[in-house]
């Protein structure tokens, strides 16, 4: 089954001026829009937003050559994961329908209707190192069949920062070993390891 969106009503969610940098708090306020603040889903969400955030503004600090828009990257490290909210995901007080995985274009459909197409962008490339047209078509992913992979510095950084954390909450405020990482990629494939390996030299990680 391919995935076609739950199309949010404009009057629910409605759009705003085109593609903005707007702040943490700002940021923080579309969570609070769609989160109910002190929830299980809520805290998880912002907490592993917060270890992300300052994951990648440290990878974007040590490469000011490749220009990072650093508040594009603050935002969209705690805006990345908006879509859980409608997955069956009970552990971290998700419980909508949706596959957990979905949980990337969910999150894409909801920031682009937010009026912010480049977090957007970043919510939908960011799992593992991007999933391929190809990829979708193999293993039947309930996608569009087309490439979900970061391309910008900001997508990739934001991308990486995310593969040290988890929203489990036991090991949520912890940050993976290099390895760790290697080995939850290696899962789907060498090729992914190799994409992460190659990121990690270009961020200087």
């Amino acid at each position: 089954m391919v995935y076609k969106g739950f199309g949010f009503q404009k009057a629910l969610i409605p759009p705003t001026n085109p593609q903005k940098n707007m702040g943490w708090e700002e940021a923080l306020a579309i969570v609070k829009k769609h989160y109910e603040e002190g929830s299980e889903s809520y805290e998880a969400l912002v907490t592993h937003g917060r270890m992300v955030r300052d994951k990648a503004l440290a990878i974007a600090k040590r490469v000011p050559e490749l220009k990072p828009d650093v508040e594009l990257i603050e935002e969209a490290s705690l805006l990345h994961d908006i879509g859980i909210k409608f997955t069956h995901a009970p552990d971290i007080g998700c419980h909508g329908e949706a596959r957990y995985i979905t949980h990337i274009a969910l999150g894409k459909e909801l920031l682009e209707k937010e009026g912010l197409p480049k977090h957007a962008r970043i919510a939908e490339s960011h799992l593992g190192v991007g999933i391929s047209k190809e990829e979708i078509e193999a293993k039947n992913l309930p996608f569009p069949k087309k490439d979900m992979i970061p391309e910008t510095v900001e997508e990739e950084i934001v991308s990486l920062a995310d593969k040290f954390f988890t929203k489990v909450p036991e090991e949520m405020n912890r940050e993976r070993s290099k390895d760790e990482v290697r080995k939850g990629l290696r899962r789907h494939g060498e090729s992914k390891v190799k994409v992460f390996d190659e990121w990690c030299k270009k961020y200087k990680e």
